[in-house]
């Protein structure tokens, strides 16, 4: 009988270490929100085939953000601020970093009058994957507080 107890917990414990929290790193569509993947869907051949390829890059390497639709558009955010997202505009697909204007980086231009930078796109071989992953990665280094800007009446503040 001690034995089988030890075989069960042995099975348990492995089946826990399989399912982990969070997407998994392969990418799978499943691992984009529901809402985000109808998004995806409703868009046309080449703009579903860019929305894909950035909700995917998204999910890889921002594990801790909640994705959802906000105002329209895919959104992650973490801990309740905006980081990335993209939207359809007439022509092309655009990518925004809420914080874009601190990454320092010459494939992202400012947009707006905050600190939020984007990258437009009209195909999906154009998104540069190394540039995208350190953009990803500098949006989570480098963080202004969009959470609490009615709060703090259009100022925003440096999180990180």
């Amino acid at each position: 009988m001690a034995k089988a107890a030890k075989k069960s917990s042995k099975v348990w414990a492995t089946r826990r270490t399989r399912s982990r929290p969070g997407p998994p790193s392969n990418g799978s569509p499943t691992a984009i929100p529901a809402d985000i993947r109808a998004y995806n869907a409703a868009q046309s051949g080449g703009n579903k085939r860019i929305c894909d390829a950035l909700a995917g890059a998204i999910v890889r390497h921002l594990r801790d953000a909640e994705g959802k639709i906000w105002h329209g558009h895919p959104v992650w955010f973490l801990d309740g601020n905006p980081i990335v997202g993209y939207s359809k505009l007439k022509d092309c697909i655009r990518l925004l970093f809420w914080s874009g204007q601190s990454f320092d980086e010459p494939g992202l231009a400012s947009e707006g009058s905050f600190r939020a930078a984007e990258a437009r796109f009209t195909a999906a071989d154009q998104i540069p994957a190394n540039d995208l992953q350190r953009w990803l990665r500098k949006s989570i280094a480098i963080q202004w507080d969009y959470k609490n800007i009615v709060k703090r009446k259009g100022r925003l503040e440096r999180l990180k």
